[in-house]
């Protein structure tokens, strides 16, 4: 595998938004996995981080941003990257994810305190600088902070893809009755990422 493309440091620098129409969104994959239940969720969470990295790979290449959403773990003077470098030196799924997914140039990250990548985060002042009117949502887990911020999305508007293959959760009849709320109350498309193209007229729409 070719060594990844560091983030170089911005400094104090301002950096203008990109324009980015659709958003990747990708949720707590930089993940030590060390809470109990990780080992059940471990194993899902490297085939989800697997089919994630191809699915960024290809929207990347058609000019869409990624946004990294990522719990700090309670540690208030920690930030993304330094929580990227220890990920990607651990062993076994948790490093095994975070080189799968190693943050490339040009990917945003903001860190979230709570479930909801919305929740008391920047991740609204992102989303409408860029002008964002869709969000595909991967990561982890399906049944909680990918549903919760999927649901939060939906609030705001947004149009609302979550690969059924880009997430994961503790045991498969959880992640199932997950995405079946989030398409019939969220209005969320679950397809696959490997289908050819969603279908950009489904879920809401933002004004």
């Amino acid at each position: 595998m070719p060594t990844p493309a560091p983030v170089p440091p911005s400094g104090l620098k301002p950096v203008q938004l990109p324009r980015s129409d659709r958003v990747l969104l990708l949720v707590d994959f930089i993940n030590p996995l060390d809470f109990p239940g990780g080992e059940h969720l471990a194993p899902p969470a490297v085939a989800a981080a697997r089919a994630t990295a191809g699915l960024k790979q290809r929207l990347t290449a058609e000019g869409v941003v990624t946004i990294f959403a990522n719990d700090n773990y309670g540690v208030w003077h920690s930030d993304f990257h330094s929580m990227v470098a220890t990920c990607v030196g651990m062993e076994g799924p948790a490093g095994e994810i975070a080189r799968l997914l190693y943050p490339q140039a040009g990917d945003l990250a903001i860190l979230k305190p709570r479930h909801s990548a919305f929740f008391a985060s920047p991740l609204d002042l992102l989303l409408t600088g860029m002008r964002a009117s869709e969000l595909v949502i991967c990561g982890l887990a399906t049944d909680i902070c990918v549903q919760l911020t999927a649901g939060d999305a939906f609030l705001r508007e947004y149009r609302l893809w979550v690969p059924s293959d880009c997430t994961a959760a503790e045991s498969e009849a959880a992640k199932a009755a997950s995405l079946a709320y989030m398409a019939n109350v969220f209005k969320c498309d679950t397809a696959r990422s490997t289908r050819a193209r969603r279908a950009r007229g489904a879920g809401s729409a933002r004004a």
